[in-house]
């Protein structure tokens, strides 16, 4: 217990010695705190400055990066004034760039009016980018009108295809005998270069300038420079190829010549104009004025109008004019040159800008087929109507047959013409159509043929006359495109009726020849006579001596007359004299062996034996000839 008691003494004077030394070190920290505080309050002031010292270094630095970056763009501005002052003309590319360079400091000032200085800095700029777009006003201008040159017809005609250049095809004539399907199938095919109208080294400074001035806002400056400038040498190019504009009234007084050939260089003309110069102007105005879609169609819509109007007006011209047969092929040349352009005009003024123009070629296109149509019933009329006084005097094939055969062989030439024409109205056979109008142009010539044969007094010259016509029109039509359309039916047909006016020509003319050396007739009825070779049978050697006479003076005469008439066609002339050799001679031989004994036993036998079988072959072989009474004699 003791032990234990001096343990527990031992315990609480350490206690209270640890007491003493926490209440020590509790007084000593309230002493620090007390020290720190009044530390603290001394500080104060000091880091207030330090944190105002502070923020002022980070305005300063603000403010020296502001201004630096101010007077960064104030050097700009001032470089860009340099260079917009010098203007354009020495360096362009300098120049743009100084424009792009005002325009960014001008709305970097435009976000920062809080400068007193920036309202004067704006209109400074705005003046000067006035002036900057003035200038490249005149820039475009001066680089669009230098390099803007009216294109001589000369590079024109190099950008033809061979084929279609004035010195394998004279233009203004057109040609005889027309191309055919596979020339047209190479004619499409061709290639068209056209001309260079810009040099392409200054379409992109062009294309540059156009967008700084619609940036600027000058979309109708550019608009008009443009236009007045291209528009000016488009039409200067086409009238020094030689297109000018005629009126409805200037075709109907031109001679038909004139106007034929007029025509055939509208045709050139067209192509030239829609291949070449339109597509070459189509082409600069879509790099020029490339991303500007609205104002590049109407610039190109605007720019070509007036030459579109011109080439048109004279289409519609002829369209409208009084029509006449011979204006059926020229009108077809037209509306084919109009189908065959027809995808590009197409393309050329495919913008709603363009619409009017489209739309006027495509009126002119079914205004010439109406037209033509037209004429092809007026052409029947006419070959059914003719009148035409002037009669052929030797029986030959008339005018008027061969002019329609031959527009009918042009026809053939313009078949597949014919054929879209057709359908441009309605749907059917186009071929159906065509024989059609051929086989009832060919029944009006027949019909007017027959009618114009009763001009002729002698009805032997009537029958030649629709011999020769017939065989004319049976011939053409089997040596044309027109026998696999009318068939060999028709011609078969019409062969027989060459033939039955062959006949009738024969009995007419020589009818009363054959009657008087005929043996028939001779003989006395009821006796041998002479056909036994009695010579008491009682006929007279007057009878005989008449009719040898009468043969003469009949035989004469026709050679007289039949000689003037005219069988052109070589194997029909020599056929028709076979025919008549082959019925004449037998007989005049047999009657002249039989009873020319008779004649020459009296006096002056010379006079009624006139000619031997042998001269009468030789005077039919001058039938048919054409000749003149004065060639005759000689």
């Amino acid at each position: 217990m003791a032990a234990l008691r001096d343990k527990a003494a031992l315990v609480r004077e350490s206690l209270q010695k640890s007491q003493t030394i926490t209440e020590s070190m509790v007084s000593i920290l309230g002493s620090f705190d007390h020290r720190l505080s009044s530390l603290e309050t001394a500080m104060r002031p000091t880091q207030i400055r330090t944190h105002s010292i502070r923020r002022a270094h980070e305005n300063i630095d603000k403010t020296l990066k502001a201004a630096e970056a101010i007077l960064g763009r104030f050097d700009l501005t001032r470089k860009a004034e340099a260079k917009i002052l010098r203007g354009p003309h020495e360096d362009l590319e300098s120049y743009l760039e100084a424009i792009d360079q005002l325009r960014s400091n001008l709305q970097y000032f435009t976000t920062h009016k809080c400068f007193k200085s920036t309202s004067g800095i704006i209109t400074h700029a705005n003046n000067l980018l006035t002036k900057a777009i003035s200038k490249l006003e005149d820039e475009f201008r001066n680089l669009l009108t230098n390099y803007s040159k009216v294109v001589e017809p000369d590079r024109l005609f190099d950008g033809l295809p061979d084929s279609l250049r004035p010195s394998a095809t004279s233009p203004g004539k057109r040609n005889d005998s027309k191309k055919d399907s596979d020339n047209q199938k190479n004619s499409e095919n061709a290639v068209y270069t056209p001309p260079t109208l810009i040099p392409p080294r200054v379409l992109p400074l062009l294309h540059n300038l156009a967008q700084q001035m619609v940036q600027a806002g000058h979309q109708q400056q550019l608009f008009r420079i443009y236009r007045d400038t291209r528009a000016s040498v488009l039409e200067q190019s086409l009238r020094k190829l030689g297109v000018e504009r005629l009126s409805k009234d200037d075709v109907q007084k031109m001679q038909w010549e004139v106007l034929e050939a007029k025509i055939g260089n509208w045709i050139h003309y067209m192509r030239i104009a829609v291949k070449l110069l339109f597509a070459g102007e189509k082409k600069i105005c879509d790099q020029i004025l490339a991303g500007i879609d609205s104002l590049r169609d109407q610039c190109y819509a605007e720019i070509t109008a007036n030459s579109v109007s011109v080439l048109l007006s004279f289409g519609e011209a002829i369209a409208k004019s009084k029509r006449s047969p011979e204006k059926l092929f020229v009108l077809l040349d037209m509306y084919e040159i109009m189908r065959e352009l027809q995808s590009e005009i197409d393309y050329l003024f495919g913008t709603k800008s363009c619409t009017e123009m489209r739309e006027s070629a495509q009126s002119l296109t079914k205004r010439l087929a109406q037209t033509a149509q037209e004429t092809f019933g007026d052409f029947e009329e006419a070959v059914a109507k003719d009148a035409t006084k002037t009669a052929v005097l030797d029986g030959t094939v008339h005018p008027l047959t061969s002019y329609v055969i031959n527009y009918v062989k042009f026809l053939f030439d313009y078949k597949t013409t014919l054929e879209q024409l057709f359908q441009e109205f309605e749907e059917s056979d186009t071929e159906a159509q065509l024989k059609t109008l051929t086989t009832r142009i060919m029944d009006a010539l027949q019909t007017n043929l027959d009618g114009k044969s009763k001009q002729y007094k002698d009805p032997a010259l009537t029958q030649l006359f629709l011999m020769n016509n017939m065989h004319y029109i049976v011939r053409s039509v089997r040596r044309s495109e027109a026998k696999d359309l009318l068939g060999d039916d028709w011609v078969q047909i019409h062969r027989r009726i060459v033939q039955q006016h062959a006949n009738q020509y024969k009995r007419i003319s020589w009818a009363k020849v054959l009657q008087c050396v005929t043996i028939q007739g001779v003989a006395p009825t009821g006796g041998g006579g002479i056909l036994g070779g009695d010579s008491g049978s009682g006929i007279s050697r007057a009878m005989v001596k008449d009719r040898f006479k009468n043969f003469n003076a009949q035989f004469e005469d026709l050679h007289m007359r039949q000689c003037q008439w005219n069988v052109p066609d070589s194997e029909l002339r020599e056929s028709l004299r076979l025919a008549v050799a082959e019925v004449l001679l037998p007989a005049y031989r047999s009657f002249h062996k039989r009873f020319g004994p008779m004649a020459e036993s009296g006096k002056s036998p010379c006079k009624y034996i006139k000619y031997k079988p042998e001269d009468l072959e030789r005077m039919l072989s001058e039938f048919f000839e054409g000749k003149t009474c004065v060639e005759q004699k000689r």
